[in-house]
């Protein structure tokens, strides 16, 4: 997530503020949380002038403090783990969406229809398609000029996530080493980076998001950040379902830190939420979570060798075998049918495809595979492996709603990437747009009143959860995120219907009850984990409230005792919690 405003450092082990820092530091108060600690004795250090706090130190949190910090802000960054390793792009990654003109040809409008037709029911505005869309190239030449090869062999390469024939949107990129030159771009401009802080609240003036609250994860301090306004980028809701290896909590598709902390603590200020019944799932080598389908370039055949979808015969690292893209069911299909396995089948590529296709798979992080491989005396272009869809592994397409300028519906919150509408290219286009806008807002927005001390009903209870003793009766926070996944994957799993959903919310807010009346932390990580358990409650109980509303068929969401795809829904579905009760609203997409 991250935040641009008050430092969130605390006691005597806070190191000394830059020079300079406090010309724009609004607000820094600190405190403790252990047990013992009261929440008080709050240290001030006040001041004028106008920051930025971002949350989240993904794609999306780095490129909004790239940008924010250059167009003249104090940004702080701060991120529940560690920026060089956080976030869906840490390992890496080797696809970035986008448009380039000198490649794809100057009819955008032609393009952006082609580009639509291939989006599986994104209920998004033209407008945020097209701003997304227009400003990729931009984007891309930043990337390749601070050392991110966009580039390979000196061409624009696009390849996977298309139909033989089609235009491909897809670019190729050698992004193993993203994270770290982000990083050090976002250092480069002077914003603040603090690892190691959890947020768990926003602050709010009146109907004004103006900062957010934290808890250290190394110790007992509170953080509590005080800004012109806060961008949050904290990724989409990992470890909601149960994963390819259910036993193994960590074994996710993406960050296993990325569990949906933004939503929830958006939601709860009164932020607008839109498509979190919409869900999506991918597919890779089987038990490997982290290895996707994209950079493969065999053809994915059945147990006699037949290949299971029409488009291709033979490998070809230009497409893959893209049945995937419109046939996600296929591998659930041939399971439960007992036809499959079904395996991807690289024979056939000579040695300089299969290193095209290593090389790719290394920038995209697939490396726990590739260990695999070469630890067990295997050679990835002649040896099937076997894949499968991930269809437990659901996560959310929607959360925090946010326009083409990456404004929500509160006034000084800002958002992007993972939460509502992810992929790399999302994010880092949204990530530099939140920036912006932010700039533009907090300028404009001169001195503010002071405000009052903070006040988190999310930070009380996580005093009481640390300072119960453990009681070994009760479940521990490992034991209640297995648990939130047992019920999300049984009742709001593939598919869906009316019983199951309400089922399953009753269970879900039995859980919830239990959670916070008897988790216990013995340390300042395992609050952090339970930190995590109450977010991902709140957003499972969301998706639940939402699935049971859009009754019709969409996509992933598949109502059995609605099949059909009703065309008077094909709008977003917002959800707001307004007095303490979530409200729905129906709202049109513009189109045009």
């Amino acid at each position: 997530m991250f935040y641009f405003t008050g430092l969130a450092l605390s006691g005597a082990d806070a190191p000394a503020l830059p020079k300079g820092e406090l010309s724009y530091c609004l607000r820094y108060v600190g405190g403790r949380i252990g047990r013992g600690a009261e929440l008080g004795g709050f240290q001030h250090l006040d001041a004028c002038g106008l920051k930025r706090v971002a949350e989240g130190g993904g794609i999306a949190g780095l490129m909004t403090a790239i940008r924010a910090a250059e167009l003249g802000l104090k940004v702080i960054v701060a991120d529940k783990s560690n920026v060089r390793y956080s976030g869906a792009g840490a390992t890496g990654n080797d696809h970035f969406q986008c448009y380039i003109p000198e490649y794809h040809g100057d009819d955008f409008n032609a393009w952006i229809e082609e580009f639509q037709t291939g989006q599986q029911a994104t209920i998004r505005d033209i407008k945020f398609i097209r701003t997304w869309l227009s400003r990729s190239f931009e984007i891309v030449k930043l990337w390749d000029a601070w050392g991110i090869p966009m580039k390979y062999d000196g061409r624009w390469e696009f390849a996977g996530h298309g139909m033989p024939g089609d235009m491909l949107n897809h670019l190729h990129y050698a992004g193993k080493h993203q994270k770290r030159i982000l990083e050090n771009e976002a250092r480069r401009r002077g914003a603040v980076i603090i690892n190691r802080v959890m947020c768990v609240d926003l602050l709010k003036e009146g109907e004004r998001v103006c900062g957010a609250v934290g808890i250290s994860t190394r110790d007992d301090a509170v953080h509590v950040f005080r800004a012109g306004g806060v961008a949050l980028g904290t990724g989409s809701a990992i470890r909601l379902y149960p994963g390819c290896t259910p036993s193994c909590l960590f074994n996710a598709r993406l960050c296993p830190n990325c569990v949906g902390d933004g939503r929830a603590m958006a939601f709860r200020a009164g932020a607008d939420m839109a498509s979190l019944e919409i869900p999506v799932f991918r597919c890779g080598p089987v038990y490997f979570a982290r290895a996707g389908k994209a950079t493969w370039g065999g053809v994915l055949r059945d147990p006699q060798g037949t290949p299971v979808g029409p488009f291709v015969t033979r490998p070809d690292n230009r497409y893959g075998d893209p049945v995937v893209d419109v046939y996600q069911d296929i591998f659930m299909d041939y399971r439960d049918s007992a036809r499959g396995p079904v395996y991807m089948d690289c024979t056939g590529l000579d040695r300089e495809g299969v290193e095209y296709m290593t090389h790719w798979l290394e920038n995209e992080g697939n490396c726990g595979i590739l260990d695999f491989f070469k630890k067990e005396g295997l050679d990835i272009g002649s040896t099937p492996v076997e894949f499968r869809s991930y269809d437990r592994e659901l996560s959310p397409r929607g959360g925090i709603l946010y326009d083409e300028n990456a404004r929500t519906s509160l006034k000084g919150l800002y958002a992007a990437g993972d939460e509502f509408f992810g992929g790399i290219s999302c994010a880092a286009v949204f990530g530099w747009v939140a920036g912006e806008s932010a700039a533009q807002d907090i300028k404009a927005l001169g001195n503010r009143p002071e405000a009052s001390e903070p006040e988190s009903l999310t930070l009380e209870l996580l005093r009481a959860i640390r300072g119960r003793e453990r009681d070994t009766r009760h479940a521990t926070w490992q034991e209640a995120n297995c648990a939130i996944q047992q019920i999300m994957g049984d009742y709001a799993g593939i598919p869906r219907s009316e019983n199951m959903l309400k089922a399953g919310a009753d269970n879900l807010e039995r859980i919830a009850r239990r959670a916070r009346a008897t988790l216990a932390a013995g340390n300042p990580h395992e609050l952090a984990r339970c930190a995590e358990v109450l977010n991902l409650l709140e957003v499972g109980a969301l998706i639940l409230h939402a699935a049971r509303e859009r009754r019709e068929t969409r996509a992933k969401h598949i109502r059995k005792d609605f099949p059909f795809t009703n065309p008077h829904l094909n709008k977003l579905l917002v959800l707001r919690r307004e007095n303490g009760e979530t409200q729905v609203e129906w709202r049109a997409v513009r189109k045009r």
